[in-house]
């Protein structure tokens, strides 16, 4: 009698896992699916929204986190008003380490994401400000490639990076030429871990090669 009992909490405290779990990847898949519109519909903050609101009901998942804090970074990346951006930078910021105080450490998405960040205030005033993000914006790219040789995401913000630096400091569009082609040779071959896993940028990336044509 008392395995049986055993045996039926077992079944419900599982049911319940599961319709959870389905909830969760449902609402996830739901706010992904928009990510490539982000610019053309400017609703970063109403999918960080989303996504956070995920992030504090399920309470154990990062990505609820890193997804919030991937769309407040591409809105400071395309902020035309620099006295916002430093406000943007430091909440992308804030959501990162909410990412890895979940998932218990850094990962290769996560530190891409620092240096995009690094990339937002240093955009505020690129004169005065590269001294002191230009090294993090850099040093985050390689560990990202170092924590995931196979992510082709660095490789993309890298190349971004050097095709809209002039090409006196370095940059132009030959410079970035390289980078473009190892992430496209990346993504040929890139499976996210999960179907909610980060698997953005082939749409960016296409744009940009498009101008090699």
């Amino acid at each position: 009698m008392k395995r049986s009992i055993l045996f039926a909490i077992f079944i419900c405290v599982s049911a319940f896992t599961f319709a959870q779990s389905g909830k969760y990847e449902s609402a996830m898949k739901a706010n992904i699916s928009q990510l490539d519109s982000l610019m053309t519909k400017n609703n970063f903050q109403e999918l960080a929204n989303n996504f956070i609101r995920i992030g504090d009901a399920e309470k154990t998942q990062w990505l609820p986190y890193y997804y919030a804090a991937y769309c407040i970074t591409s809105q400071g990346l395309s902020e035309k008003d620099n006295s916002k951006k430093d406000a943007l930078a430091d909440k992308a910021t804030e959501l990162v380490t909410k990412a890895e105080t979940v998932l218990g450490k850094e990962n290769s998405e996560t530190d891409l994401l620092k240096s995009m960040i690094a990339t937002v205030h240093m955009t505020v005033d690129p004169q005065s400000r590269y001294m002191t993000y230009g090294p993090d914006i850099a040093s985050y790219i390689e560990k990202s490639k170092t924590l995931d040789p196979t992510n082709p995401r660095p490789y993309l913000f890298e190349a971004e990076n050097k095709f809209y630096t002039p090409e006196a400091y370095g940059g132009g569009k030959d410079a970035a030429k390289e980078s473009f082609e190892k992430a496209n040779k990346l993504f040929n071959n890139f499976k996210p871990e999960t179907d909610l896993s980060p698997n953005w940028g082939k749409t960016a990336l296409n744009y940009f090669l498009s101008q090699y044509q």
